[in-house]
């Protein structure tokens, strides 16, 4: 258990948050949830004690021991992998180098047998004897085999350091865990692991992530960190999201009869409880979410942008058809025989163990690159938007404020009228005044996609688009998507975002490819079996 008890943190005049009184219980998982810099990386350091708060103070029990994930993938380089995995547990980690210490020396004393035979118990009172096989365990599952155990950290690849760093972290059986962005970097087979093991956790889970599938599957609280305060709401992700849209309904019709907002809340958290996750995680957010009242109900302060793209006109019978398509980029085949053809209302995702080839395909598509072999075509009543994955070339031009930037992709000049359309994506007042070159990660992709509306295109091509974008902005993006009555070729690493979007994926593999039409979780479930 964590319990925070008037707790706040400001730098200078900015107030992150202020007064926080809350508890994390174990058995849960609770998901911090913000928008990009409202402070949830500072929250979980504030509660690992890795930043010290203003006021107020942060208790853990005695004997519980709390593990963080982290964040420097370098840390450990000269440390062999099972090693610093098991540095996770840091006593366990101190006692063995002891005992080698101890059983190293050449004149052994009664002080050194009373000594080792302290450390053996305490070795064994921490499960020391199980520690190699729980960390190869956890290794594993995370998809870093065995032949790798016994190699030091600085040989393995970025991505293989991150899976060891959250191996160190699940290690041991730590009391609380905190966990700042697990999933980045991590393969649909290592989140799906992760995801499991979260689930049957015992102890307290505190994580960030962008990842709404993710927070989903784990979740049975959401800490709300906005406006300077954390809130702490029953339920996933979408259970958060969506009680706090059908608040601001309520907000909206204040004639309706208690009763008729109390059946309307009934219906809502039952539809929520039938779809809940599995195991023991879905049955406690059961049982938690029948006791909500309408009182618990608060709408949210965020702000969502508006994302909605509409065709000028309707694609023809002819849209897009792949023949024979290869690439090879310093001397890596990339693309081996690529053929498809896009029928209406395809929304195809694409997947594939490399990113490189579905990038090196959509560039290919928007004439960027020239295949070595093999052609496409569009049809003739194609006119495409393209969201590439690296945006920089579009914001060489250090002289433009952001209205100066949309009007270059604009038929319609007037300042007002690109007021308005960068106000629907949050930048309003000043703020569509920024120059562009000190626009953020998120700006640029909020920026690129008021681009792409713009153009009323009819087919949108998008490349990692919610790489950098806060829920918010992901969620925007999302139901846009779903809402778009034309046809959509995309990639991206968010399994919800897949799900919901797409009715037809192409999996791009070494050997060949795979064409189903059917949704994401059909499809990666017609794999596992």
């Amino acid at each position: 258990m964590i319990t925070l008890t008037n707790v706040s943190l400001r730098y200078g005049e900015r107030k992150l948050f202020d007064e926080v009184n809350l508890k994390f219980t174990p058995g849960n998982c609770y998901g911090v949830i913000g928008a990009n810099g409202a402070g949830k990386s500072t929250f979980l350091n504030v509660l690992s004690g890795q930043i010290e708060s203003n006021t107020g103070e942060v208790t853990i029990p005695d004997g519980v021991r709390i593990s963080v994930l982290k964040q420097d993938h370098y840390q450990y380089d000269e440390n062999q992998v099972l090693e610093t995995v098991i540095m996770g547990n840091e006593r366990l980690h101190e006692i063995i180098l002891e005992k080698e210490q101890i059983y190293a020396k050449a004149e052994f004393t009664d002080e050194d047998g009373m000594k080792a035979s302290e450390l053996e118990y305490e070795f064994g009172e921490l499960n020391g004897w199980e520690a190699e096989s729980e960390a190869s365990t956890l290794l594993q599952g995370l998809g870093i085999g065995t032949e790798l155990h016994e190699k030091k950290l600085a040989d393995l690849q970025g991505a293989e350091k991150v899976k060891v760093l959250l191996a160190q972290a699940l290690f041991g059986k730590p009391g609380i865990l905190i966990l700042d962005e697990p999933t980045n970097h991590l393969d649909i087979k290592s989140v799906s692991w992760l995801e499991e093991f979260l689930i049957e956790f015992e102890g307290t889970v505190i994580v960030v992530s962008h990842d709404r599938h993710f927070l989903n599957k784990v979740c049975t609280h959401i800490a709300d960190v906005d406006y300077g305060k954390i809130k702490l709401y029953v339920g996933n992700y979408d259970f958060w999201y969506e009680s706090s849209q059908l608040a601001i309904q309520m907000m909206k019709d204040q004639n309706k009869k208690k009763e008729e907002k109390a059946k309307q809340l009934q219906e809502f958290i039952a539809r929520f409880s039938a779809n809940a996750s599995k195991s023991k995680q879905a049955t406690s957010r059961k049982k938690m979410l029948e006791k909500i009242s309408l009182d618990d109900i608060q709408p949210s302060n965020r702000k969502y942008p508006y994302v909605g793209f509409k065709p000028e006109r309707e694609v023809g019978n002819d849209i897009l058809t792949v023949k024979d398509l290869s690439i090879t980029i310093d001397g890596e085949n990339v693309l081996n025989n690529i053929n498809f053809t896009v029928s209406k209302e395809d929304k195809i995702a694409f997947v594939a163990d490399n990113e490189l080839v579905i990038s090196t395909l959509f560039k290919i598509l928007t004439g960027e690159l020239e295949p070595d072999s093999g052609q496409y075509k569009w049809g003739i009543t194609i006119t495409k938007a393209y969201f590439p994955k690296d945006n920089t070339k579009f914001f060489n031009n250090n002289d433009l404020n952001l209205v100066d930037w949309l009007r270059q992709y604009s038929d319609e000049k007037s300042e007002s009228y690109l007021r308005g359309f960068l106000g629907r994506m949050l930048f309003s007042g000043e703020e569509a005044l920024k120059q562009i070159n000190v626009l953020s990660g998120g700006e640029r992709v909020r920026c690129m996609l008021s681009k792409m509306m713009l153009s009323n295109a009819n087919v949108l091509i998008l490349d990692q688009p919610t790489n950098h974008l806060d829920l918010e902005s992901i969620t925007a993006l999302n139901n846009g998507l779903k809402d778009y009555k034309s046809n959509i070729l995309f990639t991206s690493h968010d399994h919800q975002f897949i799900q919901t979007i797409a009715n037809r994926i192409i999996e791009i593999t070494p050997d060949g490819m795979i064409d189903k039409r059917m949704s994401y979780d059909e499809y990666l479930n017609s794999k596992n079996a």
